[in-house]
């Protein structure tokens, strides 16, 4: 029999490759009623293709756990370890809080540090001490051996003296996160660095105090309001100033994505954009459900273990779509703004967590779907399975064939072509990849 020749089969590979990741993407959706991945793949030969030399990564959110959980059996003890697991799972990039206002005030000094609640487990759910340099850059150098990159964000903790509160002028804002840069390139490591998201869900009070308390009128999740958007270009401006080819955002949870459209956002580089099923619609999931995000009482949980899978099973199709529309009109806005789309907070609940009578098959069916509709899109050169892919939640972080059939789905989507052609703001964050 003649030896196929190179380019026949080359031609080959890419047709079962195709037909394999096809098969791997119907499959990991074979549950779901009301996306129909099948015939929408058949539509679009090119879907999952894995054309070119780019390709999105995979990326998880570890906020500020990755140095605040690291009391015996919180996860993030060993950090090799861990980002071994990672590797495994086939994720190559993480969201961090890097806690900037604490690198400007004294990088070396160990913050004792308030919980922010105790009835999540991102973060500590009390009092904690953290000391963020050499830490940040020792983090960011296992990352590098491992081919992770690492996007920067901040939730600005608060420590008992409240420094972050210190912030308030966008210009301070600016200062204390090229404070962060600069101690990050004296180590060589800002290579290692996706995007800098200036503020975790800017403008919400929880990760944004010291806006808030200079202009409590605003609101979470309105950062389309002038005050809120001349804070962020005058901080951006800045920070372009000197390092002009860092991609450079803020990250929003405001459920009405045609903002993006109505207002001018150029001065954002990329959107980082969070996206659950359970707050669309003005949150009538959680509404039904009686979940009201409380932060340092049970009750709202015991709501979850009795409502919500019985909700979500009642009408699986309705809530569905309500995701993939979302996700959807995103990607649109975002391909009409010809700006590339990160998303490492998603795609089922907001909240959740390891618990009696908590099941995670149901959330990870909504994950799956989610990851995938991102992924198909084109518009996301970052998607995460959800924001709960993190050691802490065994039930999720053990399931390491989810993770890597969804991960495979991820790294070999193609990117839209209003990105990869002659964008040059995409083109910062695509040269990263």
């Amino acid at each position: 029999t003649p030896k196929p020749s190179s380019a026949a089969s080359d031609g080959v590979r890419d047709r079962d490759r195709r037909v394999f990741i096809r098969q791997t993407a119907v499959a990991a959706l074979g549950g779901l009623v009301a996306f129909d991945l099948s015939n929408a793949l058949a539509k679009s030969e090119m879907a999952f293709a894995g054309k070119g030399e780019i390709s999105p990564r995979a990326i998880t959110m570890w906020d500020f756990s990755w140095l605040e959980r690291r009391w015996p059996g919180a996860g993030y003890e060993d950090w090799d370890q861990v980002l071994d697991e990672l590797s495994e799972r086939g994720y190559n990039a993480i969201r961090i809080d890097a806690y900037p206002h604490l690198i400007a005030e004294n990088p070396m000094k160990k913050w004792l540090l308030k919980e922010v609640w105790n009835q999540q487990d991102w973060g500590s759910p009390d009092m904690n001490e953290v000391q963020v340099q050499p830490n940040l850059n020792l983090f960011l150098s296992k990352c590098k051996e491992r081919d992770i990159k690492v996007g920067l964000s901040s939730w600005y903790r608060l420590d008992v003296d409240e420094v972050c509160l210190k912030l308030d002028t966008p210009e301070k804002l600016a200062d204390c996160w090229l404070t962060t840069l600069r101690s990050i390139e004296e180590d060589g490591l800002l290579d290692t660095i996706l995007y800098v998201d200036l503020c975790n869900e800017w403008p919400g009070d929880s990760w944004a105090p010291f806006f808030a308390k200079t202009y409590p009128n605003v609101g979470w999740g309105n950062w389309y309001k002038e005050e809120s958007l001349r804070w962020m270009k005058t901080s951006l401006e800045k920070m372009r100033q000197v390092y002009p080819d860092m991609p450079f955002l803020y990250s929003f949870d405001h459920g009405d994505v045609k903002k993006y459209e109505e207002v001018d956002c150029s001065f954002l580089d990329l959107y980082e954009h969070h996206i659950w099923m359970a707050q669309q619609n003005g949150g009538e999931f959680y509404k039904l459900v009686g979940y009201g995000y409380n932060r340092f009482l049970p009750d709202d949980y015991k709501n979850v273990v009795k409502n919500a899978e019985r909700v979500y099973r009642e009408r699986p199709g309705y809530w569905q779509k309500l995701l993939t529309d979302k996700i959807e009109l995103m990607a649109s806005v975002a391909r009409k703004n010809r700006r590339p789309l990160v998303t490492t907070e998603c795609w089922g609940l907001v909240d959740y967590k390891d618990w009696p009578l908590l099941k995670w098959d149901w959330v990870k069916d909504l994950c799956e779907l989610g990851t995938i509709t991102a992924a198909r899109t084109g518009m996301w050169v970052g998607v995460a399975t959800s924001n709960f892919c993190g050691p802490q939640f065994a039930g999720m972080w053990r399931d390491v064939e989810w993770h890597k059939r969804l991960t495979s789905i991820i790294r070999s989507s193609p990117l839209d072509e209003s990105l990869t052609k002659n964008n040059e703001v995409a083109a910062k964050l695509l040269k990263r990849l």
